[in-house]
């Protein structure tokens, strides 16, 4: 038995094989957080375990392992978390010097997972895979809608008067059509552009049936939370599929740091002020300071917190008030909805 500690980061993870008798085995990896990573863990554990059974123990930031740990249980292998609280006793324990490092860290995860046995396994719930991969492909769907209107707007330079978000409309793209028409341009590039436009046209159909369908699995997982102001199915769906279960958060103080909402303390000044957080998972970022916009313009409650804020902190640190407010707004309701949310997954789980 070989168990395979891991010590997971922004960029790159760093692993270590330890054997049953606590021995490292052959040399550690350290691997980029990319698109590779299963393949390069796979390939190397699979050049010093010589097919034994394989055991991984991550250490517990699963914002930053989570797509790690789901690529390997995908690949037939157990995972699972090892709370920090331990990897830091083991760290003390087998580290000689008291000294802190990457490899360290992972052997110590190892050193935990092989000493306590019944640490939480990691688990796919099919519902939240599901949302997280329409999520996904949205995303990069519109990315690449948005790359073709700006190729086109920079060939066309006539029609500048216009944003590329208007081709994301059906006016948008009848007035272009309109002027397609009338336009003296050459046959080829006429074809050029048309095609173009097709492809276009293509894209928001193809993202509009992602917002149905998206929209239809979200409803029953998220009846709460879709009663916040700002909050839209896709903004829950991006909630979910980012976040998964809202009690791996003990408090909504930990879901605003994992979100970059939490306020840091500047020490240094001659007063007490906070600035922004510029880390933390960006696409929640996204979805609040979204509904921190909207919230703005249409739900009194923020209107007043905003308008007691600004003559302080001004209307960007008053607005960062009112998303870190979000924060525990979102999670009281995520955890209201877990009892539903964790019914409608276990429907939808294979029958053992």
């Amino acid at each position: 038995m070989v168990t395979v500690g891991i010590d997971p980061h922004k960029h790159v993870h760093v692993a270590v094989a330890i054997g049953a008798d606590g021995r490292r085995i052959g040399k550690p990896l350290t691997v980029k957080n990319d698109g590779l990573l299963i393949t390069a863990l796979l390939r190397w554990v699979r050049s010093i375990t010589n097919d034994r059974a394989i055991t991984w123990a991550i250490e517990d930031g699963r914002g930053f392992a989570r797509r790690l740990a789901d690529g390997l249980l995908l690949a037939g292998h157990e995972v699972v978390w090892v709370p920090t609280r331990l990897t830091a006793a083991h760290r003390k324990l087998h580290a000689t010097t008291g000294a802190k490092s990457d490899l360290i860290d992972a052997i110590a995860a190892a050193h935990a997972a092989i000493a306590t046995p019944g640490l939480d396994r990691h688990r796919i719930d099919e519902q939240v895979r599901e949302l997280r991969v329409l999520v996904d492909y949205r995303t990069d769907l519109i990315k690449r809608r948005t790359m073709v209107i700006n190729q086109l707007k920079a060939q066309l330079h006539i029609w500048l008067d216009h944003t590329p978000g208007d081709l994301a409309r059906p006016k948008g793209l009848t007035s272009l059509a309109k002027l397609l028409d009338t336009a003296h341009i050459g046959t080829h590039v006429r074809q050029a552009l048309i095609s173009m436009a097709t492809e276009i046209a293509d894209l928001n159909e193809r993202v509009r049936d992602l917002d149905t369908t998206i929209k239809e699995l979200v409803t029953p997982l998220a009846p709460t939370l879709l009663e916040i102001t700002g909050i839209s199915h896709i903004s829950a769906a991006v909630l979910i599929a980012e976040i998964g279960d809202i009690t791996r958060f003990s408090s909504s103080a930990k879901l605003a740091r994992y979100t970059g909402c939490a306020p840091i303390p500047v020490y240094s000044s001659d007063k007490e002020r906070h600035r922004l957080h510029r880390g933390g998972n960006r696409r929640l970022n996204s979805v609040l300071y979204t509904a921190a916009i909207v919230q703005k313009r249409f739900h009194p409650a923020a209107q007043a917190l905003l308008a007691r804020h600004e003559p302080t902190k001004g209307a960007r640190g008053a607005r960062r008030v009112l998303q870190r407010h979000l924060i525990d707004v979102i999670y009281r309701a995520m955890t209201a909805d877990r009892a539903t949310w964790q019914h409608h997954i276990t429907r939808h789980q294979p029958a053992a």
